[in-house]
């Protein structure tokens, strides 16, 4: 599995922490790890989905809860 983390934006309290955990919980081949205030911790699950395509894909579940996302450098 391939981990990366996503710095999303405008996530600022345990209720915003919750909407984008249920958000990444759809996400096909997203493995959720830790969703903290400010940021994502993820996995891809290779078998449905590779790296690419899940940051895409959890990106989108994101932007679907009302927030913006990206890749943490």
């Amino acid at each position: 599995m391939a981990e990366f983390t996503l710095k999303i934006d405008g996530m600022h309290c345990g209720s915003c922490v919750r909407r984008v955990s249920q958000a990444l919980a759809s996400a096909p081949g997203v493995v959720v790890n830790e969703v903290s205030v400010g940021k994502a911790t993820l996995s891809s699950s290779e078998a449905p989905a590779p790296i690419d395509q899940a940051i895409d894909l959890a990106i989108a579940a994101i932007a679907k809860a009302g927030y913006t996302a990206h890749l943490e450098s």
